[in-house]
């Protein structure tokens, strides 16, 4: 928890950007009957039944300091959609910074082994060296700031019924652009001098 803590109250580098990422999957829901839209003086009107299409992956990746993030959207969740991932932040997002510091979960699929199996080992070895992973703590996942953007998407754009991969595409799209062009940050103020004293009891207590 500390080593995140301390990558977050680091001032800016260019060169060194920290980057967040978490993913989280979402249910495509589509809708069986028409909705009646929203008259004056009245709300929208939904109907109850709904058709389920299935589970698309949401990965987020967000730099907090710069006030960007980077939304995709696929299918499933394997390390190989990882992978890839992993392989277009580094040289799509960041082709041209010395070293990006990844702040993520410890999922079993964000291991070099992902790449690994995914790439050639030279290109495996290639993109794995454009990275410092940093691990976020075992049920510690509120420390990565990717989740609060998570959040924040599915306030604003998701919390609606979606039918399917090609929309949810679109809509976040969307989102995303319109997000970045307000350079929207997060304000985190949760540091190791308040982790000692909020969360003493996982501290050890020394006795002199």
């Amino acid at each position: 928890m500390e080593r995140v803590l301390d990558v977050y109250k680091e001032a800016y580098a260019p060169l060194r950007p920290v980057v967040c990422m978490d993913e989280s999957p979402r249910q495509l829901i589509k809708e069986t009957r028409l909705s009646l839209e929203r008259k004056p003086g009245s709300d929208a009107k939904a109907d109850y039944e709904y058709e389920r299409c299935g589970v698309a992956n949401i990965f987020m990746v967000n730099e907090p300091l710069r006030g960007k993030r980077y939304v995709k959207v696929t299918e499933r969740k394997t390390k190989s959609d990882w992978a890839h991932l992993v392989k277009e932040i580094a040289d799509t997002h960041y082709p041209y910074v010395e070293k990006i510091r990844l702040v993520m979960d410890n999922l079993n699929t964000h291991k070099p082994s992902s790449l690994y199996d995914t790439f050639s080992p030279e290109e495996a070895k290639r993109i794995w060296d454009r990275f410092e992973f940093i691990y976020t703590p075992k049920h510690g996942s509120w420390l990565n700031m990717a989740e609060i953007e998570l959040h924040v998407l599915n306030r604003q754009c998701l919390n609606r019924r979606i039918g399917d991969l090609e929309t949810m595409k679109r809509e976040v799209r969307a989102w995303q652009k319109n997000r970045n062009g307000k350079e929207a940050k997060i304000n985190w103020q949760f540091t190791n001098e308040k982790a000692r004293i909020k969360l003493k009891k996982l501290y050890q207590t020394i006795i002199s």
